[in-house]
């Protein structure tokens, strides 16, 4: 399930009930499915000090699933501790930046959200008490 909205950018200016957008504006998007595959972590140094990257594959459930690459930044990294096989909701913000000439899009997600799953033991064919002795009383004490 995919879910697309736009929202305007801090940066907006409000005149005469009018919003006049001084910046970019910025697309969310919701994300529902199985986390398929986490890629080798990514690590550097970089003008602000040391940074991490986890990308991860996500296959929507859907008619038709699609498979979608994922990055995670910094300390969210450890804190979603993602595993594959999770089924998760994923909150993603959109960015594409120009690169010699070329234009390069990353789904980068700040949110994620496991879905609960009923991980209760099914019943067992045993009875809970025992029937011992010919007792006519169905009480098991």
């Amino acid at each position: 399930m995919l879910f697309l909205g736009a929202s305007e950018n801090r940066n907006s200016t409000i005149r005469d009930k009018k919003c006049i957008q001084t910046s970019k504006t910025i697309i969310e998007m919701e994300v529902k499915g199985k986390v398929l595959q986490l890629l080798p972590l990514q690590t550097g140094m970089g003008k602000k000090g040391p940074w991490k990257k986890q990308e991860f594959i996500l296959e929507t459930q859907s008619q038709y699933p699609k498979k979608i690459c994922l990055s995670i930044w910094g300390d969210k990294v450890d804190q979603f501790n993602l595993a594959e096989g999770d089924m998760v909701n994923v909150s993603v913000d959109l960015e594409s930046r120009e690169y010699n000439g070329r234009w390069y899009t990353e789904a980068r997600a700040w949110k994620v959200d496991r879905e609960s799953t009923a991980d209760t033991a099914p019943p067992s064919d045993q009875e809970p008490f025992s029937n011992e002795g010919d007792s006519a009383d169905d009480l098991p004490f």
